[in-house]
């Protein structure tokens, strides 16, 4: 059965004008062929044949070069929006097109998103809708999107954000898989749908969504997709897709990974870290992850904090913590793609303990639960990853996953000596390490 995809395609790309001439926004041509064209070529290599493209500024240069969709496969049609009715109020206007589940596109921006694998976790979540949610070089000045433990959307926040009030970088990436019912309400609740109704998926349908309890899955995904909306940004994403970066990013090719411990590698080991005022960054260490995310490499942190376990902190309080570590970062325009922690601690005997924590679990390091579970969500390929931390047991734990490791001296420096395990390589502090890598594979 064909599935259905519907890119927005109207923007007029009014500040891209220099470079457009008199081309709409989505037909900016990227690596010799129009962006919009790159989308057509990921819809039909996932199996996505049905397409919608929801039209506007130039539409006559638009069909015009696309057609019917025969040349790539794949059926295209077309709806007209005569004025501007806002990304849900277009799609609303052509609702009587539209699947009983289809997955939303904007036009305007460079996609690598392994869409399978997207619209599987939101068939066996049983949301309503799916947001690829990512993390981003600048949430301080983005809409962020915040989740609980189970991925579940629970909140927006719009910009801008209260100083000292830290969340998670997680910013709406501007690509859904929605249930057609998920849209009926607005329908009726338009009645015809007024031409002057303007409406917007994530200021408007998706927080009404989440205010009468619907089920939203934040589906949290470092793939390439990113708007090409000024000359900076355009010539930024030429540059990546003529690196490869872009073509790299999708979850349908294994990710090359830095995994990173926390303590004493990415902040100051203060002995059981348990407020988020207490956190603070080492030096260097925005710049270090910097260079990765701009290099493509996929930043995994994994850190035992057995404070949840002895009763120190509760995982609220680190959620706190990690947010404020994601706000820093953001401030350098650095990102982690993903943070995970082990709650468990085997040995009792401390005041206020959570027994139900204390146990031998698979995600202590140096056991290796945490990197199975990257493995599993990332699509990460061992082979070409590193490890890197302060302390011997990060060392055996890179042993243990069959992943190349750098010893820091920061932090504990090696000499926690809980494991006899030697590092591959050793550097001064995360800078140095990760310009090593870099060095390493710039072949």
């Amino acid at each position: 059965m064909s599935r259905q995809l519907i890119i927005l395609a109207g923007g007029a790309g009014t500040r891209l004008r220099a470079r457009l001439g008199d081309l709409p926004k989505p037909m900016i041509p990227v690596a010799g062929k129009p962006l919009l064209e790159h989308q057509v070529e990921l819809a039909k290599a996932h199996g996505f044949t049905d397409l919608i493209f929801f039209v506007h500024y130039r539409a006559d240069l638009i069909e015009k070069h696309f057609g019917d969709g025969t040349k790539w496969g794949v059926r295209i049609r077309y709806v007209l929006e005569t004025e501007p009715l806002g990304t849900a109020g277009a799609v609303l206007a052509g609702f009587e097109k539209l699947a009983e589940r289809f997955v939303v596109m904007y036009g305007d921006t460079m996609v690598n998103v392994d869409l399978q694998r997207i619209w599987n976790a939101h068939e066996n979540s049983g949301a309503i809708a799916t947001l690829l949610l990512h993390p981003n070089d600048h949430p301080f000045d983005s809409d962020l999107v915040e989740v609980d433990a189970a991925a579940r959307v629970i909140a927006f926040h719009n910009r801008p954000h209260p100083p000292n009030l830290w969340r998670q970088n997680l910013v709406n990436a501007g690509l859904y898989v929605l249930e057609k019912s998920a849209l009926t309400t607005f329908l009726k609740g338009q009645a015809a749908l007024s031409p002057s109704q303007i409406l917007d998926f994530g200021k408007d349908v998706f927080p009404a969504l989440v205010a009468t309890g619907e089920y939203l899955l934040g589906y949290n995904s470092p793939e390439f997709i990113k708007d090409i909306g000024t000359p900076e940004r355009y010539d930024r994403i030429s540059a990546q897709f003529a690196a490869g970066i872009v073509q790299r990013s999708s979850l349908a090719t294994p990710q090359r990974t830095v995994f990173l411990d926390r303590d004493g590698t990415i902040i100051p080991d203060k002995d059981c870290l348990r407020t988020a005022e207490e956190l603070e960054l080492l030096p260097g260490v925005a710049e270090a992850i910097h260079q990765l995310n701009l290099a493509g490499w996929r930043t995994v942190v994994v850190t035992n904090q057995p404070v949840i376990a002895k009763g120190w902190c509760s995982e609220s309080e680190l959620q706190k913590i990690h947010n404020k570590l994601e706000s820093l970062l953001g401030q350098a325009h650095a990102f982690l793609d993903r943070i995970y922690f082990c709650p468990h601690h085997p040995e009792k005997g401390f005041l206020g303990e959570r027994t139900e924590l204390k146990i031998d679990c698979n995600c202590r390091k140096p056991k290796t639960g945490m990197i199975e579970r990257a493995v599993a969500e990332l699509n990460i390929d061992l082979a070409q990853s590193w490890f890197i931390g302060d302390t011997t047991t990060d060392i055996q734990t890179a042993k243990n996953a069959g992943i190349k490791s750098i010893l820091l001296r920061t932090g504990y420096g090696g000499t926690d000596a809980k494991h006899a395990s030697q590092p591959d390589f050793v550097r001064d502090n995360l800078l140095d390490a990760v310009k090593f890598i870099l060095t390493q594979t710039s072949a």
